[in-house]
C-alpha cells in the first residue's frame, strides 16, 4: 500500500519501461501452472518463472538503452504488485490455492532486491565500480534475494502445517539449484540486456524461459499420470477384497507426514509415498487372503514372504527400483531396515490396529506399537508418528 501511494503521488517514472515490465509479469502470472508454491509437497516451487524473472529484472534495472533509470524501489513494488494482482484474477476465480502466499512472496522478494540495489545505483556507487565488480554485486544480490525467497516460502508452510522448519527450508534451498537458478540468471541477464539494447531485449530473453516453462508443464503432467497409475495399482488389493478400502491411501498420507517430520528430502518422500501405496500389493499373489488384510500380526516368515512377493510385482510394473526395495524390506528386522521401510512398517501396523477399534482406537494402537519394543518398530519412527498424530488431531485426548 505504501508503494502504491508513493507511486501514485509522485507519478510513475519511465512509463514505457514500467508498462513493458508490467506486461511481462502479467504474462508470467497468466501462464503459471496450478499448484501452491513452496515446500508443501510435490508441488512446483516457482509456478511462474517468467513472472519471477521479469519482476526481479525490474528491481535490478539501472539503465534503459544507456539512459539512467529513476523508477526506484517503491515503483518496482507497485508495478509488480499491480501486474501480479491482474494475473492472479483467473487463478483466484478458479479457486486455486496458494495465490495469496505466492503474491506476498513475490512482492517481498522484489522489495528486498529493489531496496538493496536501487539506492546503490542512484547514488552512483555501482556506476563507479563497473566491470567485474558490478557483476559480482549483482550476483551477491541475487544470492541474498534467493535466500530471502526461500525463507519466505518455508515460513508460511511451517505456520500452516507445523512441519519442522529446518527440513522445509532445506528443501527450498535445494530447489534453488533447479528452476530458481534459471530465474535468477534470467532476471539478471534481462536487466543487463535492457541496459544495453533497450526494452526489445525483454522478448528475446523471455522466450527461452517461456519454452522451459511449457516443457516443465508437460513433465508435471507426465508425473501426475505416473502417480495416478501407481495409485490405481495400489487399489487393486482393495478391489480384489484383500485389504480394506482406503487403507493404502491412509498409509501413504501418514507415512509421508512422518517422513517429513523426520526430515526426509522431497525425492525420498516421493519414494516413501509410492512404496506406502504399494506396500500390500504382494497379497495379490496369495491363494487365501489374510483376514482383513492385516499383515502386522502374521508370523515374521509370512510377512517376509508377502513383502518379497510385493517387491517382485513392483519391479515388473517399471516403478523405480528404490520403491521396490522399500516394499521388499518392510518385513525385515527393524535394525536392518532402511528408514523408509521402517516408516511404512510402523504406519501400516498403526492403521491396521486403529481402524475399527472404537473411539480409543488410535491411542490403543499407538500404545501397542510402543509396547512391542525396538525389535519390531523403530522408537524414533514411533515418536515421529506420535507427534504427527497429536499435531493433526487424529488422536483423542486422554480422559482425566
Amino acid at each position: 500500500m505504501v508503494s502504491l501511494a508513493v507511486t501514485a503521488h509522485s507519478g510513475p517514472a519511465e512509463r514505457g519501461a514500467a508498462l513493458a515490465f508490467g506486461v511481462l509479469v502479467l504474462v508470467g502470472e497468466l501462464t503459471r501452472w496450478p499448484g501452491t508454491p513452496g515446500a508443501a509437497g510435490p508441488e512446483v516451487r516457482e509456478p511462474a518463472p517468467l513472472g519471477a524473472a521479469g519482476a526481479l529484472s525490474y528491481a535490478l534495472l539501472g539503465e534503459d538503452a544507456g539512459r539512467a533509470s529513476h523508477h526506484g524501489a517503491f515503483q518496482a513494488v507497485a508495478v509488480v504488485l499491480a501486474a501480479s494482482l491482474l494475473g492472479s484474477v483467473p487463478h483466484i476465480a478458479r479457486g486455486r490455492g496458494g495465490t495469496l502466499d505466492h503474491l506476498a512472496r513475490r512482492v517481498l522478494t522484489v522489495f528486498f532486491a529493489a531496496v538493496c540495489f536501487q539506492p546503490l545505483y542512484a547514488t552512483g556507487v555501482l556506476g563507479r565500480w563497473g566491470g567485474p565488480a558490478y557483476a559480482l554485486v549483482l550476483l551477491a544480490l541475487l544470492v541474498l534475494t534467493a535466500l530471502c525467497g526461500a525463507v519466505l516460502a518455508a515460513v508460511p508452510v511451517h505456520c500452516r502445517t507445523r512441519w519442522p522448519f529446518g527440513p522445509l527450508l532445506r528443501e527450498e534451498l535445494r530447489g534453488l539449484l533447479g528452476i530458481g537458478s534459471a530465474v535468477c540468471a534470467t532476471g539478471a541477464v534481462m536487466a543487463l540486456g535492457v541496459a544495453v539494447a533497450g526494452l526489445w531485449a525483454l522478448p528475446v530473453f523471455s522466450l527461452p524461459l517461456l519454452l522451459a516453462q511449457l516443457s516443465f508443464r508437460r513433465y508435471a503432467a507426465v508425473r501426475d499420470v505416473y502417480r495416478q497409475t501407481i495409485a490405481s495399482l495400489a487399489r487393486a488389493t482393495e478391489v480384489a477384497g484383500y485389504t480394506p478400502a482406503g487403507h493404502a491411501r491412509r498409509v501413504a498420507a501418514l507415512s509421508r507426514a512422518v517422513g517429513r517430520e523426520m526430515g526426509l528430502s522431497e525425492p525420498e518422500l516421493t519414494v516413501l509415498e509410492y512404496a506406502a501405496l504399494m506396500h500390500d500389493i504382494g497379497q495379490l499373489s496369495l491363494v487365501d487372503p489374510v483376514p482383513a488384510g492385516a499383515t502386522a500380526d502374521l508370523p515374521a516368515a509370512e510377512q517376509r514372504r508377502i513383502a518379497l512377493l510385493g517387491g517382485a510385482v513392483v519391479r515388473q510394473t517399471g516403478v523405480d527400483r528404490e520403491v521396490a526395495v522399500v516394499v521388499e524390506r518392510q518385513a525385515d528386522p527393524c535394525p536392518e531396515q532402511p528408514l523408509p521401510a521402517r516408516i511404512v512398517r510402523a504406519v501400516n501396523a498403526y492403521d491396521e490396529k486403529a481402524q475399527g477399534a472404537g473411539p480409543g482406537g488410535p491411542l490403543k494402537a499407538l500404545e501397542e506399537l510402543r509396547l512391542a519394543g525396538a525389535g519390531d518398530y523403530a522408537p524414533e519412527v514411533l515418536a515421529a508418528l506420535a507427534r504427527v498424530l497429536a499435531r493433526d488431531g487424529l488422536t483423542l485426548p486422554v480422559v482425566g
